[in-house]
This record gives C-alpha cells, sequence and structure tokens, in this order.
C-alpha cells in the first residue's frame, strides 16, 4: 500500500510555540510582580481581578463573541462550573502572590513541579483513572520529597501544595467545562464572579495600609494597570496552544515555568536552597522524568496500536 503523505506540521509548530510563550510568560512573572512593590498581594489580585474583567470585555468586543458568551450565561450548569473555577482560580493567584512578593518564589516552583503528579493523584481518586505501577512510582517519590523538606527544613511547604492542588482542580473543572466555553469566555466568566471578593479585598486594603495605586510613581501604576493583560495573554496563548498540539507536548512544555521561576528564587533572588531543599526538590525532578518518559512510551504505544487497527488487512 502506498504510504500517505505526512501531515502538515505547521499547526502543529505553531500551536507548540503558542504554549511555549505561555509557559515563559508564566515563568518570568515573578519578577513582574516584584516590580509592583510596596503593592502587597491583596491588592495585586484585586486589581487583577477587575483588570482581567475589564480586558476580556474588550477582547469579547474586538473579537465580536458576544453571542457565543451570552449563550454561555443562558446555561446554569456551565455557570456554576465557571463560578467554581473562579473560587479555584482565586485562591492559586492569592497563595502565588504571596509566595511572590514574600521572598518564597523557590516554593512557588516547586508547586508548578508537584502539580502534574497532583493532577495524576486527582484523577485516580476523582475519575477514578486507572493507573499503571510507573506513575505510582512518581506519585510515591513525590510524597517522600514532600517529607523530606517537612522534616529536613522543618516548615511544611503550604504554598507549594495549595498551589499545586488548587490548579489541580482547576484542571479537574475546566475538564469538566470542555469545548463547551472558550477561553475568552471563561476568563471572562471567572473574573466576573470574583468582582464581589476584589472589591471588598480593595475595601480592607484602603482601610488597613492604603491603596498604592497611583501613589508610587508613574511607571509602578502603569506596571500595575498591566496587570489585566499579564494575566490574561498566557492564558489565551495557553488555550490556543492547546487546541493545536498533542497533550503528551502540553505535558513536556509545561515543567518550563517552574524551570525559570526556580531559576529566579535561586541565581536572581538568592532565597536559601538548603541540603534538605535540593534533596526535596531532585526527589520531585526525578518523579517528574519517570512521569514523562512513561506519558511519552504509552503515547507511542497508543498511536502505533492506532495504526496496527486502522490498516486494512
Amino acid at each position: 500500500m502506498t504510504p500517505a503523505p505526512p501531515a502538515p506540521t505547521g499547526g502543529s509548530t505553531r500551536g507548540a510555540l503558542y504554549a511555549l510563550g505561555a509557559y515563559l510568560l508564566w515563568g518570568v512573572l515573578p519578577l513582574y510582580f516584584l516590580q509592583l512593590k510596596p503593592t502587597g498581594p491583596f491588592e495585586v489580585v484585586a486589581l487583577r481581578i477587575i483588570l482581567a474583567f475589564v480586558f476580556c470585555l474588550l477582547l469579547l468586543t474586538v473579537l465580536r463573541t458576544w453571542r457565543p458568551f451570552l449563550a454561555i450565561v443562558r446555561q446554569p450548569r456551565l455557570m456554576g462550573l465557571t463560578a467554581l473555577a473562579g473560587v479555584l482560580i482565586y485562591i492559586n493567584w492569592q497563595t502565588y502572590l504571596y509566595g511572590a512578593l514574600t521572598n518564597h518564589v523557590i516554593e512557588t516552583s516547586l508547586g508548578y513541579f508537584i502539580n502534574p503528579i497532583v493532577t495524576v493523584l486527582l484523577g485516580v481518586i476523582v475519575l477514578r483513572e486507572r493507573l499503571r505501577v510507573v506513575p505510582w512510582i512518581a506519585i510515591g517519590l513525590a510524597v517522600v520529597a514532600v517529607a523530606v523538606i517537612v522534616i529536613g527544613y522543618g516548615a511544611f511547604p503550604w504554598i507549594a501544595l495549595t498551589l499545586a492542588f488548587s490548579f489541580g482542580f482547576y484542571g479537574l473543572v475546566k475538564k469538566q467545562i470542555g469545548p463547551a466555553v472558550d477561553a475568552v469566555s471563561g476568563l471572562t466568566l471567572e473574573s466576573l464572579w470574583l468582582l464581589p471578593v476584589a472589591a471588598i479585598q480593595l475595601v480592607f486594603v484602603a482601610n488597613l495600609t492604603g491603596i498604592t495605586l497611583g501613589t508610587a510613581g508613574a511607571l509602578h501604576t502603569v506596571l500595575l494597570l498591566l496587570a489585566g493583560a499579564v494575566t490574561a495573554v498566557p492564558l489565551l496563548l495557553f488555550a490556543s496552544g492547546a487546541r493545536r498540539v498533542p497533550l503528551t507536548v502540553i505535558g513536556l512544555l509545561q515543567f518550563v515555568a517552574p524551570i525559570i521561576q526556580f531559576g529566579i528564587g535561586v541565581w536572581v533572588l538568592h532565597e536559601p536552597m538548603t541540603l534538605e531543599r535540593w534533596i526535596g526538590f531532585a526527589l520531585v525532578w526525578a518523579a517528574l522524568v519517570i512521569l514523562s518518559v512513561d506519558s511519552v512510551v504509552a503515547s507511542r504505544r497508543h498511536r502505533r496500536a492506532a495504526v496496527d487497527v486502522s490498516e486494512p488487512v
């Protein structure tokens, strides 16, 4: 039989570049957020919610996608799921900003290193997925890594675990939503649900420490006002990339962001890395290597099996 011509790779290449761009932006976000001092994490997150909502409204107008957005609004199930997604991404944002602005960038990177393993674990617990032996080994190494950090370093990595589990559950909710809600509409609704929370936070900040927007110079004000775009752009790049490339590619690219964050924490911000932390991180990295190799091998077997089934006898 004459082999079929190879499929064009332009779309997948472009998708991989979109996804890579998203992870590169997420990786350098700590440097951006550090420029927002003396603004505290609660004010930054409140402004991030409000400005992301405004930015998404502009995108809905420019892209002329108000009709599908309004169709989503008329579906109670989707509205409920986007509200739940909003709560989870709020927990993630607030924890991340707290970590970035209080010299815990290394721990935030640990959270996103652990996240893929948490996602696999949630798949087993919540979705009743069955795992092979190799992913269980990766999960076991991650548990040992957390234990090493807790016992040896003397501190519970709550920032890392909150980030990993909040984003893991966020992914589960987005999986339930599926393609019924596009990226712009989803972020618009998630931000909409969080507007009351943002307003309450700004009131508390105003009464406790005072709002810093417009009080720390022109550059600081501009950087704060860019929070909406900084939030939305990588999410939109990621959504565009995820539609064009296989899940295994996304799975490998997702390590770009925490690697950059880890480098910033160690070599730019000079946060402490004790022996216990190095051992803990090494165990997590070993788990991720095992998980990634197993994922690639399983994907190749699946494709080979699909080709064998499709070939005529």
